[in-house]
């Protein structure tokens, strides 16, 4: 008697015909993603360029997601949504932060064997990041000027620079709490870049010394600083690893690389929860 080919039990109910049916890769639409990576270069390396970039736009698309998501939430006053929505923002900046480590193993000498068939094109004009400063606040009118060339995308960008930022939501929430907040700060020009005020900081520091009453509005102002602090991170990760790269040369995009770098990071999204660290 010959031998007979025994399955595994517990591979039993595995589907195996997809005749009829939508398979994995159908779903995620991979015959799209992966004929993306379309290096203009015969260099190996260029790969590792481009599918970083493409990586971290994806988990920019969730950042944006979310960060809307988590707007919409916050003024409605359903709180403990946005908290989970703030905290997936945090872990995703985790894994774009470490994309720069992967970036990093890229020598100077490599990328000048490629650099030149980026042209003008530059992470700077990222357009998911730019709407990811809008949804934190930080308005930049010139930045639109750079995707005029897309007439759709242009309008999809303006409509985000109008809107209002996850900063100002929580602080008309800190108003509907029953916390003073100047007229002129609720009614703000939200195209216009998010500027320190008294009346925010008080709020704050009301909430941080009675964190009992005002647990949601404590636990809000941490996801914040959480989203904050790991952008800086992402921040400073781009400018070392560039550094490290190019040095101090211009950016492809026209920046000056390391130096504009440099100069975003003294910025600040929610200034007040940074300030009232020292006056506690």
């Amino acid at each position: 008697m010959g031998k007979k080919d025994h399955q595994d039990p517990t591979e039993a109910s595995i589907h195996t015909d997809f005749k009829n049916n939508m398979t994995y890769g159908e779903y995620l639409s991979l015959d799209k993603i992966l004929a993306g990576q379309n290096r203009l270069s015969d260099h190996h390396d260029e790969m590792l360029f481009i599918v970083i970039h493409q990586v971290s736009e994806l988990w920019m698309k969730l950042i944006l997601h979310e960060l809307r998501g988590a707007i919409e939430a916050i003024e409605k006053d359903e709180l403990s949504t946005a908290f989970k929505m703030l905290a997936r923002v945090s872990k995703t900046q985790t894994q774009i932060i470490q994309a720069w480590d992967v970036l990093s193993t890229l020598t100077p000498s490599e990328y000048m064997q490629f650099r030149d068939s980026l042209g003008q094109a530059s992470g700077f004009q990222s357009y998911q990041y730019r709407m990811i400063e809008f949804a934190l606040g930080y308005k930049t009118p010139h930045v639109l000027k750079i995707y005029e060339k897309d007439k759709e995308l242009h309008e999809e960008l303006k409509d985000a620079y109008q809107e209002p930022g996850i900063y100002d939501v929580a602080i008309k929430a800190l108003s509907r709490a029953g916390l003073p907040i100047d007229k002129d700060v609720l009614d703000r020009d939200v195209t216009e870049t998010y500027r320190r005020n008294n009346s925010v900081m008080q709020a704050w520091l009301t909430v941080y010394r009675d964190v009992e009453t005002y647990w949601d509005l404590y636990e809000l102002a941490e996801k914040l600083v959480d989203i904050e602090d790991w952008l800086q991170q992402w921040r400073f990760r781009h400018m070392k690893t560039v550094e490290r790269i190019i040095g101090f040369k211009q950016g492809t995009g026209g920046s000056s690389g390391v130096g504009y770098l440099k100069k975003v990071l003294d910025h600040r999204f929610f200034p007040e929860l940074w300030d009232i660290r020292t006056e506690l």
